[in-house]
């Protein structure tokens, strides 16, 4: 689903720069451009990113200080 519709960001683009080293929403939003407009979907972004982090970290426990 788009997250961002001004800059064209989906869910699938934001789990992908987390997969691709992205560590936090600074990194996932320099990276997608989510977010960097008209900021409403700030909120979905962050839980997207948050969600995907949590995951790694329970498959890679060594993630999880990324956290």
């Amino acid at each position: 689903m788009y997250v961002c519709l001004c800059k064209g960001v989906s869910d699938r683009a934001i789990r992908q720069a987390v997969d691709e080293g992205a560590r936090n929403w600074r990194e996932v939003r320099e990276r997608t451009g989510c977010a960097t407009q008209c900021g409403k979907c700030a909120c979905m972004g962050k839980a997207i990113t948050r969600d995907t982090l949590a995951r790694q970290a329970e498959c890679e426990p060594s993630l999880a200080y990324a956290i």
